[in-house]
């Protein structure tokens, strides 16, 4: 839909009027390009805020690759904020405990009990699940979108215009120039297999220079996402297939509990991970950008939707009453959240893989503060689940 300027006129049946979940219309209009998480959630919280709000997806479905998702407390907030507590209890799961392991050995080295964090619960599910809750609640409060429209930013008329498109934006592009991301030495594969009665746990399997991280989905399935360190890279972007041998052929080593559920793997997808940088810019004039377009981050936090999540709230409450002042603060609120965060996932990165007297020395460590101090481990990521964006 290149080249089109989208009216920031309304059909009666799309308007929203003191909304018991939003405001009056207040007649201005946001266009968003990208319909993924960040971007209907953006398009929800602005939609509650009384804006006339567009969405253009280029796919001909809100759809998301088969992959699954973890909802932090600090994601959480936002969510059940916006009114989807009821909706995301039907389609998740309600996580206990992070749990390494040692991947060659196949014992438990510590566990962390999640039930003790304050807040939302720690949620396992899917993201088709998440993205048709949100179209769902979109489409309850107006919001147009549209399905199959290939639409660049720079071709929509709007009071402000939202750069949701993930780590290959052309809005990011626009408003930063293109820059080089560079290849990290890490690839990924994803994958999902059917597995009941699973435990609800996250549990992070490490071995040297590669591990696996699983936890279950609803409908009896697990979610697997493992990681190798190599020199020869594979392709950004979640949709390239490959075949599973290659998978159990890294992993060949591993115990008999992480094997089974590699040797059931039949549908992978691989990936090359890239070290991009946080964005300068992330507003100009009247367009912005959040989530993946301003900030990409390695998948080792599981703070990506989240970090989204968080952003489309902001991004809203900033802009509700002045625009122009508030992309300004939306930018100085987040841009030092977002870098803390891409930097412990970039440290993680490095503890899974570690080998030798360094991996067993680590390994020792993370088993006496589990025992000592079993509250330590989620006792450094306050910082992290507590921030509550909404308040």
């Amino acid at each position: 839909m290149s080249g089109v300027k989208k009216s920031t006129a309304m059909t009666d049946d799309s308007k929203i009027e003191n909304s018991a979940s939003g405001g009056p219309e207040t007649g201005r209009h946001i266009c968003i390009v990208g319909g993924g998480i960040g971007g209907l959630t953006a398009a929800l919280g602005f939609a509650q805020r009384g804006f006339h709000v567009e969405v253009f997806e280029q796919a001909p479905a809100l759809t998301e690759v088969g992959a699954g998702l973890q909802i932090t407390p600090n994601g959480g907030r936002v969510l059940n904020a916006l009114g989807l507590d009821d909706a995301l209890d039907r389609v998740s799961i309600t996580a206990q405990a992070v749990q390494p392991m040692d991947a060659l050995s196949g014992r438990a080295v510590t566990r962390f009990d999640l039930s003790q964090l304050d807040g939302p619960p720690y949620r396992f599910m899917h993201r088709a699940d998440l993205i048709a809750v949100l179209e769902k609640a979109c489409r309850a409060l107006g919001v147009t979108i549209h399905l199959g429209s290939a639409v660049d930013s720079a071709d929509l008329t709007a009071d402000l215009v939202i750069g949701a498109e993930g780590i290959k934006s052309g809005t990011r592009a626009a408003l930063n120039g293109d820059a080089d991301p560079f290849f990290t030495g890490q690839v990924a594969w994803r994958a999902i297999v059917d597995a009941p009665n699973a435990d609800p746990v996250a549990q992070i399997w490490m071995a040297p220079r590669r591990h696996v991280v699983t936890y279950p989905l609803p409908g009896g399935r697990v979610n697997i996402v493992a990681v190798q360190e190599r020199a020869q890279w594979a392709n950004e972007g979640w949709n390239h297939r490959d075949d599973a041998a290659n998978l159990r052929q890294v992993f060949r080593d591993v115990s008999p509990p992480l094997m089974s559920l590699l040797s059931k793997v039949e549908t992978v997808h691989l990936w090359g991970l890239f070290r991009h940088p946080v964005a300068q810019h992330w507003h100009k004039g009247r367009v912005a950008i959040l989530g993946d377009a301003a900030h990409p981050t390695l998948p080792f936090l599981a703070q990506g939707a989240n970090l989204a999540i968080e952003d489309a709230w902001v991004l809203a409450a900033c802009c509700e009453h002045d625009i122009d002042a508030g992309l300004v603060q939306y930018q100085a609120e987040r841009a030092p959240r977002v870098t803390r965060a891409i930097a412990a996932a970039n440290a993680n990165a490095r503890k899974y893989h570690l080998s030798g007297i360094a991996r067993t020395v680590a390994h020792t460590g993370l088993k006496i503060i589990g025992f000592v101090a079993p509250n330590a481990f989620l006792d450094r990521m306050d910082w992290l689940y507590d921030l509550d964006v909404t308040e």
